[in-house]
Formats: structure tokens, sequence, C-alpha cells
């Protein structure tokens, strides 16, 4: 099935990042609650409710966002309860079995893009890395998942802060655009109270070398089936 997705023409827009985490989110069993913390038009929080039988809450502070999401969970017939508030204020009075995420990661001391919307998506003073991981161990049951991604340079200080706020990274998979380059993305899946061994995936890589896409990558866009529709407001 399709998933309809409006989204503003000026804006930021979803990409491979969502896609990407979603096959890897849809690996574990989820159930129960699970809130998506920045939702954005709500691609990721739509495509595990395509799939799975929970309860979906989301955050998300822009109001063009809010917006988008709110028409696109009533497009695609899919329950999603969003709270229009910064993260940093968001409260719950029950906590969550799973917690997912495509944070802001981007570091300060790269080009800001000057349009408003994606600069608040794209970078992470807007969210910050300690804040993120601590505020989402509080609101996780004792055995709950936090699963996100983020820029795999910082990922020293993305174990140190989850070390720090109790849980432990039980799997790491890192994307590289193409097989001979860096890892730009690490999506992690970490374990509130978890003693367990952290377990390293088979990477993927999104292009091969001619510049299309790897077999891995076009499943996941595949599977996912979304399509992008630009409207105004």
């Amino acid at each position: 099935m399709k998933l309809y997705l409006y989204q503003a023409p000026d804006g930021y827009c979803y990409n491979s990042d969502s896609i990407f985490l979603y096959t890897f989110i849809k690996m574990f069993p989820i159930k129960g609650r699970v809130l998506d913390i920045g939702c954005g038009v709500g691609v990721l929080s739509l495509l595990l409710a395509k799939r799975f039988k929970a309860e979906f809450f989301a955050v998300e502070k822009q109001e063009s966002m809010f917006f988008y999401a709110q028409k696109n969970s009533q497009v695609n017939k899919q329950e999603l309860t969003i709270s229009y508030c910064d993260f940093q204020e968001f409260e719950s009075q029950e906590q969550f079995d799973y917690i997912v995420s495509n944070p802001p990661f981007y570091s300060v001391d790269q080009n800001q893009s000057p349009n408003i919307s994606k600069n608040i998506a794209r970078y992470c003073h807007h969210l910050p890395l300690e804040l993120l991981i601590e505020k989402s161990s509080k609101l996780l049951k004792p055995r709950g998942y936090f699963i996100f991604c983020y820029d795999a340079s910082q990922l020293d200080l993305l174990l140190i802060h989850l070390k720090r706020s109790k849980m432990q990274a039980e799997f790491l998979k890192f994307v590289h655009p193409k097989a001979n380059k860096e890892a730009k993305i690490v999506m992690i899946a970490a374990r509130k109270n978890s003693n367990a061994r952290c377990r390293i995936l088979p990477p993927l890589i999104t292009f091969n070398s001619d510049g299309t896409y790897t077999k891995e990558a076009e499943n996941a866009f595949k599977e996912a089936n979304t399509h992008s529709i630009k409207a105004a407001r």
C-alpha cells in the first residue's frame, strides 16, 4: 500500500535517512506505545503504523510540519497522536515501549541553511544530543528501546551519552554512500537497563560504483513505497 506524503513546496523534505531508518526499526517487534521525536511530515511514524499494531505518538515543534503530519495521518487513514511542542517541553503521563527518531544531527560548524524550516530539521543545536538521549531515557519503560540515526562521526559522544543515561547500544548499522567511502550515518538501537553486548550489523551501502542504487537501497525504497506531494497549505 502506497504512503502518500504531503510536504511544503519550500520547506524541509524527508529523505533516504528516514527510509533506511524505517528498514532498520522494522527488525524489532514494535508494539505498545511508540513515540516519534521530531516527526516532520510523519513519514517514519506512518511507515511503522502501516506495518505494526501499536499506539503511535509524535512530537513536532514546527507548525508547518505539524500541519502536514496531521494531514498525512488523515490521508493515509493511520492513527497518529501528534503533540505540537518542542521535545524539551514535551510531557507524558505514561512511558513508552519504543522511541524512534531521525533528529537534527549536523553540527553547528557546518554551513547552515538560511531556510528556517530546513535549519531546524538539520542542525543539532535545535535539539542537543545530550538532551535528546537523557530525556528519551526518562520517557522509556525500564526495558524500552530508543532507535534512531545520527552523524556517524559523533559515535563516541553517542555511546558516552547513552551510557550516562543507562542505555546500552545493542545494535549498530552504518550507512555508507559508496563501499569505498566513510560512513555518514549510523543507526542505533539502544535499550534501557540492558547489559547485552553491542552487535555491529553489516553496513548499508547506498550507491554502486556507477552511481546507481544498490539492491539493498532499492529494496528499502520499494518497501517504503512513499509518494511525495508538494502542496501549499
